[in-house]
């Protein structure tokens, strides 16, 4: 069609250029002449209009250009952290650590080219075909519950993991010596999980080493497929050696019968691991303990012959996989030994390996050094909780500890080139190669870096270590792009991308993020901890460059107003288009998205960053950023400004605003299954009537007056079991809203529309809290509220995890029941700071 138009067009130019070269006569010649002085004139027009567009889309072309590089080049100023801050030579520490949380057991070096170790195992014989091989921590694989009961986050951890009739505890001890992050050890103990079983189940465990690049491993056999040691030598570890000693019966110091098979192989890359090993399980084995009946099963290949190394050793290029599997009855455990070599040099040759008695000792003394630890932290047995709420707690800071992991690797950027809703766009950019230390919230589920989770994370991890916390928020700080901008979702490294929907895999560098970051921050200034200044002078530019971009990009409509970009367009077969920046993904916004909307949570996030910045830069004595913050963190805290953009008379809270109407509903239209019908009243420039935790924020980051007129209304609506109170906690939306519980497409389920997150709960404890001391009208009110709705809290978050042994992402508003993803040991984990009534 446009080929064709363009020719339709063309043929009666070519028709006038005919016509004028047939006249011969002088009359003809000097209209000719005119006509070409006329032709030149308007051919240097259309030079001078063709010039300007080529100018023009080479001026657009330059600034995408340029939009792009900034979005893919790091900030350029001075990082948080010292350099090298994750060596062993800074932070020996923490150089090795169980940095691997999507995996039930292993641990890995901080570094871009880490040595990895990990567990996997099979029970034997209880299904046709081969066993069912478990490794990494999955939703749906029957395994659970499974958690640390202990973690120190530093150098000692235990986990309980309960597989069908199998319970495992694994548990792993550090010790500090040398230049290359010390020696460390494992336990693993096998037992029924009924006891006076008859027919004790095979079971195989399979512990292996992987290296990812030119390190040279060096394994020595004995007999019969046993692994002596594993020696080894890297550029950041020196030299180093693992020895699997015998198995034994648990508690006890005498071998075990166990059969053994190795395997040897080059690295296929790590989210193939799993398969590999599965790939390569063949029945051709038996066990043959003396004087028993020999049993058949499923092992790796009896040779040590390292596969496909090639001709000319391209394997070592890519690493090396090696791993040794023990096959025995239950009940026993193994014992894995790291040892470094420079922490035998200077006279420490006969250092004791870390293993039997010595390691029992160890693990002992650790745990009971945690236990004096965490109530001298948290004080729970002094409040009068009972022991197993304290074991709760225990249990929620040891999984937030022990779901930390250290990522390596590239993200995928998309560029903002353009106006928003334009047709310009480019493909995704590669991220610069970053590191990241952070918790997670999931190791099921969501096993990576998330940006509002990870504030929420470390208000539990600094109360514990604030070094750990400096550590996670330097390293988030680092991925500060040229404009300020961070990722909201860090998908680093093959492992983590393996684990990711291909549709997430992307971050739009238009899209923010809530700044949670900034609490913990708020917590350091507090505290006047001198680590904790240095550490913030340090990070000063890079939260001031973070927080201006947050300020300027999300800019709204009006001047102090504020939208989320990124909404999902209003697609027919969407209820309510989702703000996935937002971190409430599905929370009912404006019915028809617009650049007219002014959003009420970000507002209040924005408030809170100026307060907490402006209060930074003046204890710092940054004279200059306090002059520009000043007058912003005034006008944002001012209440008079807050009321005319987002006080709704008519609903009698604070709201969104948008282009809205409230009559829409999903209707079933075959064939296209469940559609979006939008009826009368049409939807018009009005306060969204989405009563909820977005209705709360003002409230909830404590940016209202105790005397605020608006406190009574907020805690009417807070405490009113028709709107967001329940006996479980307070509700994400209204019971009287049309969106609660109802789903936002034929595929996608109610998320923020009704159940009780923990993350916002404390938000509201805290809030409670603070009105609930200061004086004010509301006083008495706020403390009532805040013993009943803590009670609910904790009341059921322990219920939960009695029952399932897992903490969950969500609660049911109706029951209390956990929903969606579990272990969820991320911001639920908030649940201990609740029990210590520390906010």
């Amino acid at each position: 069609m446009a080929r064709g138009e363009r020719r339709r067009r063309g043929a009666p130019a070519d028709g006038a250029r005919t016509a004028e070269r047939a006249p011969r006569g002088g009359p003809a010649r000097r209209d000719g002449r005119v006509g070409g002085a006329r032709g030149a004139a308007g051919g240097a027009a259309l030079a001078i209009v063709v010039l300007s567009v080529v100018l023009g889309l080479l001026g657009c072309w330059l600034l995408s250009w340029h939009r792009v590089r900034r979005a893919v080049t790091l900030h350029s100023a001075p990082p948080a952290l010292p350099p090298d801050s994750s060596s062993p030579a800074v932070a020996p520490d923490l150089f090795w650590g169980t940095y691997r949380p999507h995996v039930y057991f292993g641990m890995k070096t901080r570094s871009s080219k880490p040595l990895l170790t990990g567990l996997m195992w099979a029970q034997q014989g209880t299904t046709p075909g081969t066993p069912k091989l478990r490794h990494t921590c999955e939703q749906g694989d029957g395994v659970g519950p499974y958690g640390w009961e202990f973690h120190d986050g530093l150098s000692f951890g235990r986990q309980h993991i309960q597989d069908g009739a199998l319970r495992l505890t694994t548990e792993f001890v550090k010790r500090p010596g040398g230049q290359h992050g010390g020696d460390w050890s494992w336990r693993v103990t096998v037992e029924p999980q009924a006891t006076g079983t008859s027919a004790l189940p095979l079971v195989s465990l399979f512990f292996y080493v992987v290296t990812d690049g030119k390190e040279v491993l060096k394994p020595e056999v004995g007999a019969k497929g046993q692994l002596k040691f594993i020696s080894g030598h890297t550029s950041e570890l020196g030299d180093f050696r693992f020895t699997l000693l015998a198995p034994t019966s648990p508690g006890d110091t005498t071998p075990k019968y166990g059969s053994y098979n190795v395997f040897w192989s080059s690295n296929p890359g790590l989210p193939l691991l799993t398969e590999m090993v599965k790939s390569r399980l063949n029945s051709w084995f038996q066990h043959r303990p003396p004087g028993a009946s020999p049993e058949r099963y499923v092992g790796l290949p009896g040779s040590l012959k390292w596969e496909d190394r090639g001709p000319s050793g391209q394997g070592q290029e890519q690493g090396q996989f090696l791993i040794q599997q023990v096959t025995l009855k239950v009940p026993f455990s193994v014992d894995l030994v790291f040892e470094s070599g420079s922490a035998r040099a200077g006279g420490n040759q006969a250092l004791e390996q870390l293993a039997g008695s010595l390691l029992t000792q160890a693990l002992q003394s650790h745990a009971e050094a945690f236990t004096v630890r965490f109530e001298k932290t948290f004080q729970l047995k002094e409040r009068g909780l009972s022991p197993e709420e304290q074991a709760l707690g225990q249990a929620a800071l040891s999984g937030l500890l022990g779901g930390i992991g250290y990522f390596y690797g590239q993200g995928l950027v998309l560029p903002d080139v353009g106006a928003e809703g334009s047709d310009q766009e480019v493909g995704p950019a590669l991220f610069p190669p970053v590191p990241l230390f952070t918790a997670v919230p999931s190791r099921s589920f969501f096993p990576r870096g998330f940006l509002w989770d990870e504030g929420f994370h470390q208000l539990l991890v600094q109360r514990w270590d604030p070094q750990l916390t400096r550590e996670a928020l330097g390293h988030w700080l680092g991925l500060l792009n040229a404009d300020g901008w961070i990722g909201r979702e860090q998908v680093l490294g093959d492992e983590a991308r393996a684990r990711v929907p291909p549709e997430f895999l992307v971050q739009r560098t238009a899209h923010a993020n809530p700044p949670t970051l900034l609490l913990p921050v708020a917590h350091m200034l507090e505290g006047g901890d001198p680590a904790d200044l240095a550490f913030l002078r340090r990070a000063f530019p890079r939260l001031y460059a973070w927080f201006s971009w947050l300020h300027q990009s999300q800019a709204g409509p009006v001047p102090l107003s504020y939208r989320w970009r990124g909404r999902d367009p209003a697609l027919p077969t969407l209820l309510n288009p989702k703000t996935l920046p937002s971190g409430l993904d599905d929370y009912p916004r404006a019915s028809h998205p617009s650049a007219n909307e002014r959003h009420l949570d970000l507002r209040c996030w924005v408030a809170l960053g100026a307060r907490v910045l402006l209060r930074l830069a003046e204890q710092l004595g940054e004279t200059e950023a306090a002059a520009e913050l000043g007058p912003l963190a005034a006008s944002l805290e001012a209440e008079e400004s807050l009321e005319e953009l987002h006080w709704a008379p008519e609903l009698g809270v604070f709201a969104d605003f948008g282009n809205h109407t409230k009559a829409v509903q999903l209707k079933p239209r075959p064939p296209q299954g469940l559609v979006r019908v939008v009826g009368r009243p049409h939807p018009r420039l009005q306060y969204v009537d989405a009563l909820g935790y977005v209705s709360l924020f003002p409230f909830l980051l404590r940016l209202l007056d105790p005397n605020s007129s608006h406190l009574g209304p907020l805690l009417d609506v807070l405490a009113d079991s028709r709107q967001l109170w329940s006996p479980f906690g307070l509700r994400s939306l209204a019971a009287s809203s049309p969106f609660y519980s109802q789903r936002n497409s034929e595929h996608d389920p109610p998320y923020w529309r009704g159940a009780v997150w923990f993350n916002i709960n404390y938000l509201a404890l805290g809030a409670l809290h603070h009105y609930g001391h200061l004086q004010g009208p509301h006083q008495a009110r706020a403390a009532k509220l805040h013993r009943e709705l803590r009670a609910n809290l904790i009341g059921n978050v322990w219920r939960q995890y009695q029952a399932t042994g897992f903490l969950w992402e969500q609660y049911s508003d109706q029951d209390g029941r956990g929903t969606g993803c579990r272990p969820f040991q991320g911001w639920t984990s908030l649940v201990l700071l609740a029990m210590a009534e520390d906010y």
